[in-house]
């Protein structure tokens, strides 16, 4: 009678189903959106500076918001456009916004009408979104000489002249600061062609993934500060007290990251070992 091969654990591992590990992602997932526990976060220099550069605001001053990205990045930049939104509205900060991605620019309307419904905020005195024009480097340099050169009218074609907020806003030198949120190249233009060359104070937003390539303007002066994906947000979401949304992904983020880190290792782990029983037995044959 054949002798029945009792499985070790490591082939039972190397063997599991891809279906259960997804089950396993799925539970990490699923726990913590629903039971958010609150993961601590530390605030980081560059966020802060974001943080004290509106709180140095004075009521009435405009903020530049160039919000730049779209459905497919929206989960990880919505949150902080949100936040920085409800931070300027709350402190009675005027809002001027535009859109240079063409396939966000309704997404990023109905993002700023929302958060201005909270705040009882007026379009044409409170706040003006432009919308969009094509070829992003031109709209920015043409904006330093006068916003109406690429926008004569706004995004529901309103005339510049005739909104109130408009009035004395000529250009870069009527706004005191530019917060682009921005998962495109458009970074680039907004550092090379508006700061660069109007020298107006720029912030930038963006995905955690394109984030570390910016962190160098910061320490040479181009940048004031960096949100850097949803972990920054969660970081702004703390700071003015308001919105949760961040903080609830970054419970969700840290927890599947940490599963994925787990199974990496166990699956590591069994196949080094399994790699050296088989060397056993080769040298004992």
């Amino acid at each position: 009678m054949a002798e029945v091969h009792k499985k070790h654990w490591y082939e039972h591992m190397l063997a599991i189903d891809r279906r259960i590990l997804y089950l396993f992602v799925f539970i990490a997932v699923l726990v913590p959106a629903l039971f958010p526990f609150g993961l601590p976060i530390k605030i980081t220099p560059e966020v802060q500076a974001v943080y004290d550069r509106i709180e140095a605001m004075q009521p009435g001053e405009i903020v530049m918001f160039p919000l730049e990205y779209d459905p497919s990045t929206a989960a990880e930049l919505e949150p902080m456009a949100f936040a920085m939104l409800r931070h300027a509205f709350s402190r009675n900060l005027r809002v001027l916004a535009c859109c240079l991605s063409s396939t966000g620019v309704s997404l990023v309307e109905d993002e700023i009408a929302r958060v201005a419904r909270e705040y009882d905020k007026e379009y044409g005195s409170d706040y003006v979104y432009l919308g969009y024009q094509p070829y992003p480097a031109i709209v920015i340099m043409t904006m330093g000489e006068n916003f109406r050169t690429p926008f004569p009218l706004d995004y529901y074609g309103t005339s510049l002249d005739s909104l109130p907020m408009m009035k004395k806003t000529k250009n870069y030198d009527d706004v005191s600061m530019v917060f682009t949120i921005n998962a495109t190249s458009g970074i680039d233009y907004w550092i090379i062609y508006g700061q660069g060359r109007y020298k107006f104070p720029l912030g930038l937003g963006s995905a955690a993934v394109m984030a570390t390539n910016y962190y160098q303007y910061v320490q040479s002066g181009q940048l004031f500060g960096i949100i850097s994906g949803l972990r920054g947000a969660a970081e702004y979401e703390i700071l003015i007290g308001q919105g949760n949304v961040a903080r609830k992904g970054m419970d969700v983020q840290s927890v599947a990251h940490a599963l994925i880190i787990i199974f990496i290792l166990l699956g590591n782990i069994a196949f080094l070992v399994e790699r050296r029983r088989a060397r056993h037995l080769t040298e004992e044959a």
